[in-house]
């Protein structure tokens, strides 16, 4: 039987009720998420479960390809004051959701019906809890629309460019988790200043192998996050990039890319052994994500041909062998260190830099 937006809204309130609502949402929006978010304690999961909803809710508002430039922005603007409190929910609802087309998948449709239910589970957090989601949602809202009007299939002008659309995307997703792991832990709080240190570079890593994966449906959507100096070093014309017309020079800029992506989840490592040993769901809510995409670049790395996301995805099986590596190695910093170094072998490597 499936679940509707009108069977979600009368479900009933409290912990368990918005547990099995945000679990329901998740499975629909992300099948990632919806594996690694349960890793996390009770208390990290309710809220860290609502923060996705949140980021995918602007994610939503990105992706519709029959939105404007401006009409992204201001639908943008409209739930970063939803999140923080400032305007209703059911309104951006409403006004939203009549505006989404079919190519929008149907589970994001009925996230963004059932937004005010989502609002209603962020209300409960506690403050500090609730500033770290709308100062994320703000950020992130904001550079999402600025970066939509720069929207162009010749890529952007510089890898710093690609840096800072990455932070809009995923970096201040590490900054605001970082706020949530050291609110709920004393422990994790006094390692405050390295982890927000290495947060950034995390989720670049993560987001710069979703950008290399979804080279070619970024393009069928019009878009291109790719930086344009990097592969003119390489002597390839972006501009020109077709699926089935690889060339070397093409190749050679995305193992550069792929390089630096390798060095972010590098510092992705570091920033996950400052989480304490017997915080073993914080560990593995990261270093599933981490060990994903590293396999992830592999298989990049290895057919830079490819013309569909669906040629470098991992296999299921590749999930599962990541699971129980990590596991198994959760509380050792030697032995996950070393499982770093061997997910990652035969990829090239160059170190970020840790601001």
């Amino acid at each position: 039987m499936v679940t509707t937006a009108e069977d979600i809204a009368q479900w009933p309130n409290g912990v368990e009720a918005d547990d099995a609502f945000q679990a329901h949402l998740l499975q629909g929006v992300s099948r990632t998420f919806a594996l690694t978010i349960p890793q996390l304690p009770e208390r990290l999961r309710r809220v860290v479960g609502n923060a996705y909803l949140l980021c995918r809710i602007v994610d939503t508002i990105e992706d519709e390809a029959l939105l404007g430039a401006p009409e992204k922005r201001l639908f943008c603007e409209r739930f970063a004051r939803v999140a923080s409190g400032e305007a209703a929910a059911e309104r951006f609802a409403a006004e939203l959701h009549p505006r989404l087309s079919q190519h929008t998948p149907a589970a994001e449709r009925e996230l963004i019906e059932v937004t005010p239910r989502v609002i209603a589970v962020t209300r409960r957090f506690n403050p500090a809890q609730r500033a770290a989601l709308a100062e994320c949602v703000a950020v992130m809202a904001g550079g999402m629309a600025d970066f939509q009007e720069r929207r162009d299939l010749r890529g952007l002008d510089r890898l710093e460019d690609m840096d800072r659309y990455c932070y809009y995307v995923a970096g201040v997703v590490g900054e605001m988790l970082t706020k949530l792991f050291c609110d709920y832990s004393p422990e994790i709080a006094v390692n405050h200043e390295p982890l927000m240190r290495l947060a950034v570079s995390f989720g670049q890593g993560l987001q710069m192998t979703n950008i290399l994966k979804d080279i070619w449906e970024d393009r069928r959507r019009g878009a291109c996050w790719l930086p344009r100096d990097v592969f003119s070093r390489a002597g390839f014309d972006l501009a020109k990039l077709e699926p089935g017309q690889y060339r070397n020079e093409f190749g050679k800029a995305l193992a550069e890319l792929i390089a630096v992506a390798h060095g972010h989840l590098e510092n992705a490592m570091s920033y996950t052994l400052l989480i304490p040993p017997r915080e073993t769901g914080i560990r593995n809510f990261c270093l599933w994500a981490i060990g994903m995409a590293l396999l992830t670049l592999r298989k990049i790395n290895r057919r830079k041909d490819f013309v569909t996301g669906a040629q470098v995805k991992i296999s299921r099986r590749s999930v599962r062998a990541t699971i129980l590596a990590t596991r198994a190695s959760v509380s050792s910093d030697l032995m996950l260190r070393s499982l770093f170094r061997l997910a990652g072998r035969g990829l090239p490597l160059v170190s970020a830099d840790r601001p």
